[in-house]
């Protein structure tokens, strides 16, 4: 069965990352190189494996005319 695609977590919505990791030390290098870009994460284990999930909040938006909003 697939992992759900998002979850919430102390009431903060994350995104499962999409791919299922087969050990832990895998999914903990992948979750470290997603918080060095600024994501928080989430390890959660799934059917004998291991899922990432990720969420980052946003401070700006460009708009359609090029201008941050």
């Amino acid at each position: 069965m697939e992992p759900e695609i998002s979850r919430r977590f102390e009431g903060k919505k994350y995104m499962w990352d999409g791919a299922l990791y087969a050990g832990e030390a895998e999914a903990r290098a992948k979750a470290d190189s997603y918080m060095k870009g600024g994501f928080e994460t989430r390890l959660v284990g799934h059917e004998g494996g291991h899922v990432v999930y990720t969420r980052r909040v946003v401070t700006a938006a460009v708009t359609a005319e090029g201008q941050l909003k």
